[in-house]
């Protein structure tokens, strides 16, 4: 039974250009410099190279449930004729087959490995993603949502909006919506999350169980956010102030950028202390490498003056050289996950889903037990 039969065919006629077997041919140098425009190659050159009928190739466009002969035949057709689709007027017909993803910047090393981790789990479907960056306010991120709604996307991925709770719970209810990096949940949308604070605690055990007591920690402005909806930053100083109260300990926040500037900065005013803390949690790793950058100024040596963790978990925490003590929230298998909650709401999931990415401590060179001479000592001023 053809499944596409009673679906409207996606009938692009304009798409990629091919030459037209009934056109005149001229030879010599006139055919040269010929321009006639070549036709385009359309849905129904397909059927008729496959052998198949057009709502078959439609079915396959749509990935909607054909047999993996049928694939094949006309995945063969559409590779001999380079036959492209035309995504605005699949969009006429229901559905464009693309997805939304609004980063807040690039030049957060964690985003993009979440943007792989989306195009990973995307990779075998009929759906293609489109990146766009929303920056930091939430004025501007909502204008990115919006140009995705005007270009018709399938559904969106956001990671870490600023927008109102309320805005968001519109969008969700309007369209497909998976929100990364936001606490709270939602009756509307889907969310996947760190358990940042856990992570968080992670940290400070491991650092207390190695001696240290003056163990500060560097954050992110909230945006504005209240609980329970609030940004995965927000969530780790949360975590931190508890468990440094839970061992007895007085918490030290400064509060920052998750920018390489924003932790060189915090490490800076750290270190102009009197009496430094032994021990420093930056809440990023991008922020941890530019609190790297401050004591490698300062002559401070990471671990053994001064222990140095991260979150995050990024490619350069592995270096050698760097070797960051950090906690792994996995952008990868987060991406992956958003995809995977998206494409279940298009196939008609209405229940709401709130994932947790479990964390996982990495031990390596930049944290240590403080010496004696550590806990006593005054960072030098250049």
């Amino acid at each position: 039974m053809d499944r596409g039969r009673n679906k409207p065919d996606l009938q692009e006629n304009a798409d990629t250009p091919v030459e037209d077997d009934a056109a005149p041919r001229r030879s010599g140098a006139a055919s040269r410099v010929s321009h006639t425009k070549p036709r385009r190659v359309t849905i129904q050159d397909v059927a008729k190279h496959a052998g198949v009928s057009v709502s078959a190739v439609s079915n396959v466009l749509r990935d909607d449930g054909v047999s993996a002969q049928m694939r094949a035949k006309v995945t063969a057709a559409i590779d001999k004729l380079g036959y492209r689709p035309q995504a605005g007027a699949r969009a006429m017909r229901g559905r464009s087959f693309t997805i939304g993803v609004m980063l807040t910047e690039l030049s957060s090393p964690f985003q993009p490995q979440v943007a792989e981790g989306i195009a990973d789990e995307l990779l075998p479907t009929a759906y293609q993603e489109i990146l766009i960056t929303g920056g930091n306010s939430a004025q501007r991120q909502q204008r990115a949502v919006e140009a995705f709604i005007d270009r018709q996307v399938d559904g969106v991925i956001v990671i870490a909006p600023t927008m109102s709770t309320s805005w968001l719970e519109q969008l969700g209810a309007s369209l497909p919506t998976v929100v990364l990096a936001r606490h709270g949940g939602s009756a509307h949308y889907d969310t996947v999350v760190n358990d940042d604070h856990g992570g968080a605690r992670l940290i400070v055990d491991h650092l207390v169980s190695l001696g240290h007591e003056r163990i500060a920690h560097t954050s992110h402005p909230s945006g504005g956010l209240e609980r329970p909806h609030i940004l995965s930053h927000t969530a780790r100083c949360d975590g931190y102030i508890a468990a440094m109260k839970r061992h007895g300990l007085n918490p030290d926040v400064i509060e920052s950028t998750y920018s390489d500037e924003g932790g060189y900065r915090a490490a800076l005013e750290l270190l102009d202390r009197p009496s430094p803390p032994t021990a420093l949690f930056a809440g990023a790793d991008i922020a941890a490498l530019g609190a790297l950058r401050a004591m490698e100024e300062r002559g401070v040596r990471v671990p053994r003056d001064l222990s140095l963790t991260g979150y995050d978990n990024i490619y350069a925490s592995a270096i050698g050289r760097v070797s960051l003590t950090t906690i792994d929230q996995s952008g990868h298998l987060t991406g992956q996950m958003s995809a995977r909650l998206l494409l279940e709401r298009l196939g008609g999931r209405t229940q709401p889903v709130h994932y947790v990415v479990a964390p996982r401590l990495m031990t390596r060179g930049t944290s240590t037990a403080p010496t004696r001479r550590t806990a006593r000592r005054k960072v030098r001023q250049p």
